[in-house]
């Protein structure tokens, strides 16, 4: 592509690179300069403007970005139409986004001339929610260029998960001093947070901070219709041989890992029992606010496999509240609802 300042009369085939306003006449950036638009711009007392014109071989920007869009749209994502150089990506269903950042990051490296930008990986999303977007900076890019970055993105970089699980089983223990409002509170910002998923907490019940009687609660939840179970203690817990993953293992479950570095959301657990997955909450899965709960909660109700490598990788961002806001919580007592 040819870009530069050059004489009206030259530009003409060409596309002004930048708007062009005089005496009346406006000329917007992009537009394809005709013979016309040449005269009106000298009658106008303009003799020179920068311009861009392809060459064999270029592809126009939209053209361009709408090939590496449909590239990179996978399963629920769709593409719509280019504009100034810009395809933009969007979930077709609610679920949770994928993206292959290898690719991602290998396209963006090819050239300054295209990029793509999305989301944040696992990011949880809604029906109509713009997941990624693809801007070709200059008004064309050679086809060679093009290739190169087709077969870095390869197909189906970027794809939604739609939700899967729509039956969630919850029991709470229960403690001397735990108020029966601060448990109901609990299970209602639990039914808020399954909302976008179309979850429904099919089973809610409350039994003491016992393991014995935990793991025949847990026995019986898994026995039933629920697909993900989630423990709230009541109070959290300080190590796998505590009462919840204890409870888990007398179910007949296991746990496959405790703690994440998240905070807040510290004290996660994660197991399964029968086969259906379960959640040992954090205390801050209490409080509406955004936690390490909610990250692993998504991925769970999309069946999105958790692994101790994928919840160890989450260190990285992790840092949801400024530690000033939560100065050293066992100085004064210990406060499990944020962690």
């Amino acid at each position: 592509m040819k870009f530069g300042l050059v004489p009206v009369e030259e530009a003409i085939g060409a596309l002004a690179a930048h708007s062009v306003r005089a005496s009346g006449t406006t000329i917007k950036k992009g537009t394809l300069v005709s013979t016309e638009i040449a005269l009106q711009l000298k009658q106008a007392g303009v003799g020179t403007i920068v311009a861009a014109r392809l060459e064999a071989g270029d592809i126009a920007e939209d053209e361009a970005s709408l090939r590496l869009a449909q590239s990179l749209a996978g399963g629920h994502v769709h593409v719509e139409a280019p504009f100034t150089g810009r395809s933009n990506l969007y979930a077709e269903e609610s679920g949770v986004l994928l993206i292959d950042v290898d690719a991602i990051n290998g396209f963006n490296a090819i050239d300054e001339t295209m990029t793509a930008a999305t989301l944040p990986a696992y990011k949880p999303v809604v029906a109509g929610d713009m997941v990624g977007t693809v801007k070709i900076i200059p008004y064309a890019i050679a086809e060679i260029l093009l290739q190169k970055g087709l077969a870095e993105l390869g197909r189906g970089a970027l794809r939604v998960v739609p939700y899967s699980r729509s039956s969630v089983g919850v029991v709470s223990t229960l403690l001397p001093g735990l108020k029966p409002s601060v448990i109901d509170k609990t299970v209602a910002v639990l039914a808020r947070r399954l909302d976008p998923a179309n979850a429904k907490i099919m089973r809610e019940s409350r039994v003491p901070h016992d393991a014995v009687v935990l793991a025949q609660e847990l026995s019986e939840l898994a026995r039933g219709d629920a697909q993900l179970i989630i423990v709230f203690g009541a109070s959290a817990i300080a190590d796998r041989r505590d009462i919840v993953p204890s409870a888990i293992e007398m179910a007949g479950g296991r746990v496959d890992h405790f703690g994440m570095p998240v905070d807040p959301g510290n004290l996660l657990l994660v197991g399964s029992i029968a086969g259906k997955p379960v959640i040992g909450a954090p205390g801050c899965a209490r409080s509406p606010k955004e936690n390490g709960f909610d990250w692993i909660l998504h991925r769970l109700l999309a069946d999105i496999p958790v692994t101790r490598a994928d919840i160890m990788s989450l260190g990285v961002g992790g840092l949801l509240m400024e530690i000033v806001s939560r100065p050293q919580p066992r100085e004064g007592g210990e406060s499990e609802a944020e962690e």
